[in-house]
Order: C-alpha cells, then sequence, then structure tokens
C-alpha cells in the first residue's frame, strides 16, 4: 500500500516543462507523430490478424505520452487518431476511443494533477471502466467477446473494475519507465 502512495519522480515535471518551451511547430509534429503511431498501433489488429491483436494495446503508449506532456497536444492527438483511424482501420473507431485511447488521456493527464501513483491510477482505472461498461452496457457491443453477456451484471462490473486497475497500473509504470529514459531525448 506504501508503493501506491509514493510520488512520481521529478523526471515527469522537468520533461513537462521542457515541452512547454518548445516551440509550437514542435509541439504539433511530436503531436502528430504520436497520432500517427497510435493510429498504426491500433489498427494493427485489423491488418495483422492474430500478432496484431497483441500490437493493438500499444495505441495506449503513444497518447498516454503525449498527454502527460500536455493535455491540449494530449486531446489533439487522440482526436486525430480518431479521424486516421476513419481511412485507415474504420473497425477500430469504435474501440479506440472508449479504450486504448481513453486510457492514454486518463493516465498521461492526471501527472499534471497529481503526485501520488494512486491517484493517477485510480483516474485511468475509473475512465476505462466506464469506457468498457459504456460499450458493453450502453451500446451493447461486446468489447469482451462473446463470453460476456451484455445484461448488467455486479460479478462482471467488478471484474472489470479489477482488470482496469490492475491494468492502469501497468501502464502508469510503463510510462514513468519510459519518459525515465527518454529524459535524455526530451530534456536537452
Amino acid at each position: 500500500m506504501v508503493y501506491f502512495l509514493k510520488d512520481i519522480s521529478d523526471d515527469v515535471r522537468s520533461s513537462q516543462s521542457t515541452f512547454y518551451h518548445y516551440k509550437r511547430t514542435r509541439k504539433l509534429i511530436l503531436a502528430s507523430i504520436f497520432a500517427c503511431l497510435a493510429a498504426i498501433f491500433q489498427s494493427a489488429g485489423g491488418y495483422l490478424p492474430g500478432i496484431g491483436y497483441l500490437i493493438s494495446p500499444l495505441a495506449t503508449a503513444p497518447i498516454l505520452l503525449c498527454s502527460l506532456l500536455s493535455i491540449p497536444y494530449g486531446l489533439m492527438s487522440y482526436l486525430l487518431t480518431i479521424m486516421l483511424l476513419v481511412f485507415l482501420q474504420p473497425t477500430e473507431l469504435i474501440i479506440f476511443p472508449f479504450t486504448t485511447g481513453i486510457l492514454g488521456l486518463a493516465i498521461g493527464a492526471p501527472f499534471h494533477f497529481f503526485r501520488k501513483r494512486i491517484n493517477i491510477i485510480a483516474t485511468g482505472s475509473v475512465l476505462l471502466a466506464f469506457g468498457i461498461m459504456s460499450l458493453l452496457y450502453l451500446l451493447r457491443f461486446p468489447v469482451l467477446g462473446p463470453g460476456v453477456s451484455n445484461s448488467f451484471s455486479l460479478l462482471t462490473m467488478l471484474g472489470i473494475l479489477l482488470f482496469t486497475f490492475l491494468y492502469s497500473w501497468l501502464w502508469a509504470e510503463i510510462a514513468l519507465a519510459i519518459v525515465k529514459r527518454l529524459k535524455a531525448i526530451i530534456v536537452e
């Protein structure tokens, strides 16, 4: 429990500060590159059946990193990715905005507001759970496969909450590791 209450490293704050001082053109280019990477990763499931479904969750990383650096540019990258998916893989349009994309925003943006891991992870977990439940119960889209019923179940909801917490925790730690590794590139 103490681990979740630890502060995040200062690497994130220094990366955000450096990104803030970039020229607008450089910020737009980076946001566009992040969006292109997210669209490629997300559409991999349609172009490479089998292995592509293992690549597809990586679409979270570019959106997460971009929103970690800047919330407006992260949101821009998220929306641009949705527009790119219209052309690249329209079948992924229902999955990305509610799952991988929203998770990237939901974990990246809290790095601007919170210092404790638990707050960042909880925000990502709640928004991802909301996205999955919206797909499952409101839109009746079988996002969890045919084995999970579209009718409301408390057990399914608790399972989704547990999964989203663990998944958000994994992505928060991945983001911190990436920022630490890229510190030399981002902070010039």
